[in-house]
Parts: structure tokens; C-alpha cells; sequence
């Protein structure tokens, strides 16, 4: 299983489980090969129908996963109530037997649990939802204080490949929660790019003065580029016409 699949190393309960697809392992055809879980790409239905079967089966998912229609957002969902494909960009659940999920090809999907075990989430955090506060709403919908809650990052495009324009840096200090947070987001953003008035954004560190804005301080991962690693991840950055990997959490 671990050769399809990213296992998050980070210390939760034994209540929760969960795992990050990666592009190997399914029988989507190029462009999306192979395991593609994403309908709205242009696939085929059925080979996505059949991957995400498949995902199912391969984790011993207790049900099948709550997949959102993204649309860089910040809504949040409860995937226990939810029916058919709900339009946000996070859910949460509190009970057991529910899975939350997220696609994502270079934006940045975000787990999230309490260290008592009885509450998930999972955010697709591209930077427009990032920047909108996706995870301050998400972290908000937990019952316990943030001091209680652990995040995971999972694989998005790294830092070094990033290019963004100069109204990026803008918006996100016009959303920032005090000095500190700007001086975290000013830090996020190298000007050494040869392109006048673009920087490199790190995704991962952006999230992390987030999270530690709302209080969050056990932060986990951040260690992959999707746009760099092609056997490993889907990046539309890199093709535009492509798959998506998911990444998924849920409670036993």
C-alpha cells in the first residue's frame, strides 16, 4: 500500500488515520496516469469511478470519502451532513466512519485533528484560500482550544518553483492578524526571481504563520513539491492538463 500512498508522520490518536494518494497506482490514461480521483479534469468517468473504488478498498476507508467542488473558497463543511458534492473548500467531521478529503495539484491540502481524537478536517489551501483565511474558518470549527489541534501540510508546489506577482505579497499583508503575522508573511516571499516585480511564495511556510496566528503551533510535513516531483505528483502548474491527488483523514 505505502507505494501508492503517502503515510503523514505526525503524532495524532489512534482514532485517526490518514493518507495522501499519490499519481501511481490507478488506470487513468495519460495525461491524467494513473490514479487520478479528480471528475472534473476531463478523464474518464469510469476510470475515475474505478480509481476512486479502488482508493476505497486499498485503505479500508470505513465509507466513502466526502469530495467537495472546489472553488478556492473559504467555506467549510460538515461532511456528516453533507450530501451529494457539496461546493466548499474544507470539511469537518466528529464522527467516526466519515472521511474528509481534498483534491489537490499544487495548491496546498491541510489536516487537521485535536490531540483527543475526536474531531478531523481536511482544507484545500491554494493561496487565494489561503490568503482569504480557509484555515483560520476550519481551525474555528473546532471544539477545543488551538493549543489542542495538529496540522498536517501536504505535498503542494515548493518555493523554489512558486512565482507569483507582487499582488500576492499585497493581499495577503492586507488579511495578516497583527505584526508579527506580516513579518511571517514578508519572510514567505523571495524577491531573487529575475522577472522585476514577481516573487518566490512558499506555500508551506504562508500556512505555518497562519496557523500560528490562530493559535495552531503543532504544524507537520511540508516537505514535498508537487511540480517538481512528477512520478510522484500531479502539478498543473507543470501540465496544464492533468490529474489530481487526494488527501484524505477520517476517525475509527
Amino acid at each position: 500500500m505505502e507505494s501508492h500512498f503517502l503515510i503523514p508522520d505526525w503524532p495524532v490518536p489512534p482514532s485517526v488515520k490518514a493518507a495522501v494518494t499519490l499519481r501511481s497506482g490507478g488506470g487513468s490514461k495519460v495525461p491524467y496516469d494513473s490514479n487520478n480521483l479528480a471528475m472534473h479534469v476531463g478523464d474518464s468517468k469510469k476510470d475515475v469511478i474505478d480509481n476512486r473504488t479502488r482508493l476505497k478498498e486499498t485503505l479500508a476507508l470505513p465509507s466513502a470519502p466526502c469530495w467537495l467542488d472546489q472553488y478556492h473558497s473559504t467555506e467549510v463543511i460538515d461532511a456528516a451532513a453533507a450530501h451529494g458534492t457539496p461546493r466548499a473548500d474544507a470539511s469537518v467531521s466528529r464522527q467516526a466512519a466519515t472521511v474528509c478529503a481534498v483534491l489537490t495539484a499544487d495548491c496546498l491540502p491541510v489536516l487537521l485533528c485535536n490531540r483527543q481524537g475526536n474531531q478531523v478536517a481536511a482544507a484545500h489551501a491554494g493561496w487565494r484560500g489561503l490568503c482569504g483565511g480557509i484555515l483560520r474558518k476550519t481551525v474555528a470549527t473546532f471544539y477545543h482550544a488551538p493549543t489542542d489541534i495538529l496540522a498536517y501540510l501536504g505535498p503542494a508546489i515548493g518555493p523554489q518553483v512558486f512565482e507569483v506577482g507582487a499582488e500576492v505579497l499585497d493581499a495577503f499583508l492586507a488579511n495578516s492578524q497583527g505584526e508579527g503575522h506580516k513579518q511571517a508573511i514578508r519572510a514567505a516571499f523571495d524577491a531573487t526571481t529575475s522577472a522585476r516585480g514577481k516573487y518566490l511564495a512558499d506555500l508551506y511556510q504562508l500556512a505555518r504563520a497562519e496557523l500560528n496566528a490562530c493559535g495552531v503551533q503543532a504544524v507537520y510535513g511540508g516537505d514535498h513539491c508537487t511540480y517538481s516531483e512528477p512520478r510522484r505528483f500531479f502539478s498543473y502548474r507543470r501540465d496544464p492538463v492533468t490529474g489530481r491527488n487526494a488527501s484524505l483523514i477520517w476517525l475509527i
